[in-house]
């Protein structure tokens, strides 16, 4: 009869255990702490990844020793007393460290500014790890399973070198074929479908605008209907033109706001189109400043980015933006990195081909700006940092992600010495970072066009990247951000699990932390486009108005 013990000694034994000790080292590495503050389950989460992660790297070490010819023949009690070790840290490190990940959760919530978590929920960490890793490993051996089988097969006809091969290269192309039509492009057609549904609502509170300076209106060329909820969100806010005198304390017009939504055409560049004509309808050549802005996947414009530049540029201003796509802004960034890019492209140059059209007189200020997405996509239509500034009168690019480019090479290109966080570029003669606003303010002459990417030193967003599988970036091994809890430190494939899980709610942080960017674009604006007469004490006007507590100094 087999006994409990017994029985649980030969599970045991299923799992290697030099991959066992890797995976106890990188479930502790997991509890460390990182960019934001997680829930207790996407803390499980990271910690299985890590764990499965530790176990498979483990394994595979162990595998490389014995195939160097290394393959000690240990008695019985020897393994017998390595397992009993290896339970005993078990016992006392896992504990521990849940203790220590809960507690350094609550100084990064104290950081960040969030409300404190119930630490007792951080007792459930190792179950979800567990099971998370449990389940990853059934497939990993599922997998190997397949090509042993193939391989065995395959040894019927060809040589065993050929047929383990053949076997690993099937396997690997079924996985990818699998991933990619069965899931990848099934739950995105799902997606899509659910969110182009999702799109026809409209978000409460918003009502049609009446202004002819919008779109949507019942004198503009674009439906109500047709802009998307984020559109119709967008063209029905803003500050009015009383409202910005009230707080500027001079004239002020009605901004202009035109958008175009993805059913108005069939390309991206005929959305484009339509965006340009919005603008021709308008007037809005006619404005003082223009900005172009790219917006996230749904077609999301930031509030109080949006309203800050209308703010201090007087409302004497334009804002023309278009929804691309119907997926959520988490989906295109993992699935969907194109559309964005050409959606960019087209809304810069129809509206830069319109504008260079009209004499250099006669033609407004011409900025851009974008966040995330609208960020990356936005950067699209230029080549190079230089080619920004030649070709715009000033921008403001937020929460840049990683792969974008000219971002990239701008940040690799920065002045030896100065951080990649907070990169500076030629003196800061043009280009400049920030992530609080008063970082703008250099030593240096800052020359016009004015360009700023405002980058938080604790957004995964911008930080997110393949390279921490394996490989120390900069803004790791330079001082952090004073956003950043001073215990981070990077480690081997952990650290790349901990930034991926802080993107899912890196924006449900207060402003100036993670991916929350807000009524801070009031200074960043008045520095870019520097108004005749704008003081700090108009700033800060706009900066209560954006946050709804405006006064009256």
């Amino acid at each position: 009869m087999v006994t409990p013990r017994a029985r649980l000694l030969g599970y045991g034994r299923r799992f290697h255990p030099i991959g066992l000790g890797f995976a106890l080292v990188f479930f502790v590495w997991s509890m460390t702490p990182s960019l934001l503050p997680r829930v207790w389950y996407l803390q499980g989460v990271a910690s299985g990844l890590s764990l499965v992660t530790g176990y498979g790297i483990g394994c595979l070490l162990a595998w490389v020793v014995r195939r160097c010819g290394v393959d000690p023949q240990w008695s019985e009690r020897t393994r017998r007393v390595g397992w009993w070790i290896l339970a005993g840290a078990a016992l006392v490190l896992v504990p521990v460290f849940l203790v220590l990940g809960s507690w350094w959760q609550q100084i990064i919530r104290d950081l960040v500014g969030v409300p404190r978590a119930q630490r007792s929920f951080y007792l459930l960490v190792l179950l979800i790890a567990l099971v998370v890793a449990l389940a990853l490993l059934a497939i990993g051996r599922g997998l190997r399973a397949g090509t042993n089988r193939l391989t065995r097969l395959g040894r019927r006809y060809v040589p065993g070198p050929v047929a383990r091969l053949g076997a690993v290269t099937l396997v690997v192309l079924l996985s990818v074929f699998v991933l990619d039509g069965a899931v990848h492009r099934g739950v995105l057609g799902v997606a899509e479908r659910s969110s182009e549904v999702a799109d026809q609502g409209t978000a409460p509170g918003v009502v049609q605008p009446g202004l002819p300076e919008r779109s949507g209106s019942p004198a503009s060329n674009e439906a109500w209907d047709t802009l998307g909820r984020e559109g119709r969100t967008f063209v029905a806010g803003g500050p009015s033109a009383e409202q910005i005198e009230t707080v500027t304390g001079a004239p002020a017009r009605t901004p202009i706001r035109v958008y175009a939504g993805r059913e108005s055409a069939d390309t991206v560049e005929g959305i484009a189109d339509r965006v340009v004509a919005e603008l021709e309808r308008t007037d809005a050549f006619d404005r003082r400043v223009l900005a172009v802005v790219t917006t996230t996947g749904r077609g999301w414009v930031n509030a109080n980015v949006a309203g800050a530049f209308e703010y201090v540029a007087g409302g004497d201003s334009a804002i023309a933006a278009m929804q691309y796509s119907f997926l959520p802004s988490a989906l295109s960034f993992v699935a969907d990195r194109e559309t964005p890019r050409l959606a960019g492209r087209a809304l810069f140059e129809a509206v830069y081909a319109a504008w260079s059209a009209r004499p250099e007189p006669e033609r407004p200020t011409l900025v851009v700006f974008g966040e995330s997405l609208g960020s990356y996509g936005g950067q699209a239509a230029f080549a190079s940092g230089p080619d920004l500034v030649a070709r715009t009168d000033g921008a403001l690019l937020v929460g840049t992600p990683n792969f974008a480019q000219p971002w990239g090479e701008i940040t690799a290109d920065r002045d030896p010495g100065s951080l990649e966080r907070l990169p500076v570029v030629d003196a800061g003669r043009h280009i400049r970072f920030a992530s609080r606003p008063d970082d703008a303010d250099l030593p240096g002459p800052w020359q016009f066009p004015r360009v700023v990417f405002w980058q938080h030193a604790s957004d995964p967003i911008t930080w997110w990247s393949f390279e921490l599988l394996l490989r120390e970036p900069d803004w790791l091994r330079e001082p952090l951000g004073p956003d950043v809890d001073p215990g981070m430190r990077w480690l081997p494939f952990v650290t790349f699990w901990q930034v991926t899980l802080d993107m899912v709610f890196s924006a449900d942080v207060p402003s100036g932390f993670g991916h929350a960017y807000g009524p801070e674009a009031a200074q960043l604006w008045a520095d870019i486009l520097a108004p005749d007469g704008w003081d700090d004490a108009a700033t800060h006007r706009v900066l209560n108005a954006l946050a709804g507590t405006a006064s009256d100094d």
